[in-house]
């Protein structure tokens, strides 16, 4: 499995080498895995673009030190503080494995990867959660979501994670009135952490532990971003 490894200096660049990685699967024919921490940012979903308040809610974030940037992956809006995680998973989209298979196997790992770092985790979310959806690990609050991205011959599997106490703070702060302006509910106490819930409060220890879960076994090779941005200005 190819594992692709930091971030860029700034929020173009690091959005390009995400960008770049479902290509990089019909290049090398294997999987390619990414966890990082995104710089400081809000990401809105397509949903929070078209409300009314959409510009309010912009506004909101830049008010508070975040840009704000639309993605394509996942529903509502998610903060990311500069240590709050993000993974990426591209696996190709071929045969019996399909969109439920792959939320099924990503939440059961990413939940045991949690429980051997020390953390008590469960399924669900509490309600207001931020970014509500279907498959969410929670404890005294919601810490992680998972999203996917299906193209005709790659499924990018793409999630976030508070890692730090410190984070749930941050996060239930910024996000209160950007979804009072989305009108969206949202309880700034639904937001937890792996550190809340006994785990470890640094993420870098969280992505070597990710890393290795999803090789699941196979050989790693790791490349920087920053490669592969060189790359793409190299070719002709």
């Amino acid at each position: 499995m190819l594992v692709v490894r930091g971030r860029p200096a700034d929020i173009d660049a690091d959005r390009a080498v995400t960008d770049a990685l479902p290509d990089l699967l019909s290049e090398r024919g294997e999987p390619v895995f990414r966890a990082w921490t995104p710089h400081r940012q809000v990401a809105f979903g397509r949903r929070d673009t078209a409300a009314d308040g959409y510009d309010r809610a912009c506004t909101e974030a830049r008010e508070r030190g975040y840009t704000p940037i639309e993605r394509q992956v996942g529903g509502r809006a998610v903060a990311y503080t500069g240590t709050v995680l993000a993974f990426s998973h591209v696996v190709p989209n071929e045969g019996d494995d399909g969109i439920q298979s792959r939320y099924e196997r990503t939440t059961a790992r990413l939940k045991r990867v949690l429980e051997r770092l020390g953390a008590t985790v469960d399924r669900g979310e509490p309600e207001a959660a931020f970014c509500p959806g279907d498959h969410s690990l929670q404890q005294d609050g919601k810490l992680a979501g998972i999203a996917q991205r299906v193209r005709r011959e790659t499924a990018v599997v793409g999630g976030c994670l508070v890692v730090s106490e410190a984070d749930e703070r941050a996060l239930g702060d910024v996000l209160d009135p950007i979804y009072a302006a989305l009108d969206v509910p949202f309880d700034p106490e639904s937001v937890g952490s792996v550190e809340g819930a006994g785990g470890p409060s640094d993420p870098d220890t969280v992505i070597d532990a990710l890393e290795i879960a999803f090789a699941d076994g196979d050989a790693i090779e790791r490349v920087a971003a920053e490669a592969l941005l060189e790359s793409d200005d190299s070719a002709p």
